[in-house]
């Protein structure tokens, strides 16, 4: 049977899944993160397909914490189409090249996102950061990841090059009620953005959580869409890491 209310449980079910089977590695995770705020780094956060909405969610978010840096690449993002996406995801040597752009520093921490974590650019982007001193995160599909064989000549999966995996917990080809029928062997209803989303905010809020145990400031990000808002402050708080983060300079910076 498909319906919202079938999906919705589903995601209910698998967001229970990742606050049970997951909290660990989140919190571990939330210590990386406040380590890398409190000496001065920022957050690389990257994902490409569906996954860079996950980077993306954490950038210039409000109730998100200030320091994150999304690793954007027009192709990527489908902006140049979406069979493009996927040549370009499966290129091998395209994370070097995407991160000739980035200010990236041995003080920051990486959250990479991809749910199959068998694909070039993730790998490549992993093996790049951990060369340059990053401590890196993965939220990823363990599961369909150890079935997948590797697109990368190291035979890695994203899993294996990283410091702390965080499981997004969801089925094996992301879908998770199955049609009836003649469609029987199709599935519908994709669940990996909803759960690296949860997952991805809760690293950030078990980071806040740690700083402030340190008595640390927490850069956080007030709505710039209520009354009360001070566009004044919003300004001075990107000013703060326009140097490392592009999206955060004016125009002409």
């Amino acid at each position: 049977m498909i319906s919202a209310t079938n999906y919705i449980s589903a995601l209910q079910e698998l967001l229970e899944n990742i606050k049970v089977h997951q909290v660990e590695a989140i919190q571990q995770a939330g210590i990386l993160v406040a380590n890398a705020l409190e000496t001065g780094g920022i957050v690389q956060a990257f994902g490409s397909g569906h996954s860079h909405m996950v980077a993306e969610e954490a950038f210039y978010r409000a109730g998100g914490i200030v320091p994150v840096n999304p690793i954007l690449d027009p192709r990527l993002l489908f902006l140049d189409g979406a069979l493009e996406s996927t040549i370009a995801e499966r290129q091998s040597g395209y994370a070097h090249e995407i991160l000739q752009r980035e200010e990236v520093s041995s003080k920051d921490v990486a959250i990479l996102i991809s749910n199959s974590g068998r694909n070039a650019v993730s790998i490549e982007m992993a093996l790049e950061l951990r060369s340059k001193g990053l401590k890196l995160i993965a939220i990823t599909n363990v599961n369909q990841s150890r079935h997948s064989a590797s697109r990368h000549a190291s035979g890695k999966r994203l899993f294996e090059l990283v410091d702390i995996v965080i499981d997004n917990c969801a089925p094996m080809g992301d879908a998770v009620l199955p049609l009836p029928g003649q469609y029987s062997k199709q599935h519908i209803g994709p669940t990996s953005t909803v759960a690296c989303a949860a997952i991805i905010n809760s690293v950030m809020i078990e980071a806040a959580s740690e700083m402030l145990r340190r008595q640390l400031p927490v850069p956080i990000f007030p709505s710039a869409n209520v009354d009360t808002s001070d566009e004044g402050a919003l300004k001075k708080l990107l000013e703060r890491y326009s140097d490392r983060i592009r999206y955060f300079r004016h125009e002409g910076q």
